[in-house]
Formats: C-alpha cells, sequence, structure tokens
C-alpha cells in the first residue's frame, strides 16, 4: 500500500515538474502555437536585406521564450549579440493594433523599419493606415504597451 502511494506521489510530482519546463512564449510575444515569432521569418533580415525573408528551421534562437527562424547562421548570430536590436517591436503584435490598445497578430510582409526599429502590421491596409503617421502612433503605442504587454490577447481584444 505504501509502494502505491509513494508512486502516485512520485508521479504527480513528475507531472508538476514536466509542466514547468513547458516551453511557452511569454505573453508580451506574439508566437504561434509551436512559439514560432513572425511565422518563421528572419527578422534580422529585414535590416540587413531591406525585405521580408522566410527563416529556416536549421538557424535558430530564442528570445522572450519564442523561437525566431534565421536565413542563415550569420543573421541568427547577429541576433543572439543583440536581439533588442532585432526583434520586432511590442513583441511583434501589430504596432497599430498596439496604437489601438489591442495585441494583433502581423503579416511578416507588412513591415516597416523606423528609427531603426522594426513594426509589423496585420496585414497591408493596416499599414497603409500606420504609414499615414508612423511618428503618432509610435508615440501612442508606446504609452499603450506598458499597459497592455502583460495582459492576453485574447483579453484585449474580447472588448
Amino acid at each position: 500500500m505504501k509502494l502505491k502511494q509513494t508512486f502516485k506521489a512520485l508521479t504527480a510530482v513528475a507531472a508538476l515538474t514536466g509542466a514547468s519546463l513547458t516551453f511557452a512564449a511569454d505573453i508580451d510575444m506574439n508566437a504561434d502555437a509551436n512559439d514560432l515569432a513572425i511565422q518563421g521569418y528572419d527578422t534580422v533580415a529585414y535590416f540587413t536585406e531591406g525585405k521580408p525573408t522566410q527563416g529556416d528551421a536549421k538557424f535558430t534562437a530564442t528570445y522572450k521564450n519564442a523561437i525566431y527562424q534565421f536565413s542563415s547562421a550569420a543573421n541568427r548570430d547577429l541576433f543572439r549579440e543583440n536581439p533588442e536590436k532585432y526583434a520586432p517591436q511590442y513583441g511583434g503584435y501589430c504596432a497599430m493594433g498596439v496604437a489601438l490598445e489591442k495585441k494583433l497578430d502581423t503579416d511578416p510582409t507588412a513591415w516597416h523599419i523606423a528609427d531603426n526599429k522594426l513594426y509589423l502590421n496585420l496585414n497591408h491596409a493596416v499599414q497603409k493606415k500606420w504609414l499615414t503617421d508612423v511618428p503618432g502612433y509610435i508615440d501612442t503605442a508606446e504609452a499603450n504597451w506598458p499597459e497592455i504587454r502583460t495582459t492576453a490577447a485574447a483579453e484585449l481584444n474580447a472588448e
């Protein structure tokens, strides 16, 4: 009987330990169900190549528990040296959405670099609006981000 209780206790501890090791992107990061950031696009390539470039699963790095993919080992290494420089603003959520106090997904091909920072948008139509006043929308998003960054996207977007 004691052996059975001990086994149950060990099983419970193992389950809890396994659960604590589960990898999940931080709440302020926009990642898919597999914790992949920006749909696998190479965040460094926006800066070095000036265009969206699909990453490769061979070249990865993690930042805030999200997995980033890169088109080359060199880009991966640049990211590892300074992830804050290359990671998209607002955890990869739509910059216009953050200005509107929402956490919206993004289209990695709807992007803009301002002041050496990468901003992504929901889609090209939203990006067109974003581009009408980038400095103003950035100011608004910067004011909103501290308030919404730790709130789940589903909770914010339900309002």
